[in-house]
């Protein structure tokens, strides 16, 4: 299993094939995934890339600040989701 890589601050633009490409430089991509609005299907300006290995700490350390698709990224380790309180009606 690999590595989980949060990044933020995405072009509405940018696409998931970009994204791959841009990681690969750094090592094996196992997965690009863009959120996107449940409601809307509009990207939400985040995602997460998958990648094998030690590629992934090389790509977090050099993609985070830089641009793609004219947005400064913000790249880190993606923590686990935290459980949401139910909602309230």
């Amino acid at each position: 299993m690999g590595k989980n890589i949060y990044v933020g601050n995405l072009a509405f633009n940018t696409t998931e094939e970009g994204l791959r490409s841009a990681f690969e430089e750094y090592g094996t991509v196992l997965s690009a995934k863009i959120i996107t609005d449940r409601d809307t299907g509009r990207p939400r300006g985040f995602g997460f890339v998958e990648m094998e290995g030690d590629g992934a700490e090389a790509a977090i350390q050099a993609m985070n600040g830089q641009e793609l698709d004219g947005r400064a990224l913000k790249v880190n380790e993606a923590r686990p989701r935290e459980a949401r309180p139910p909602k309230r009606w």
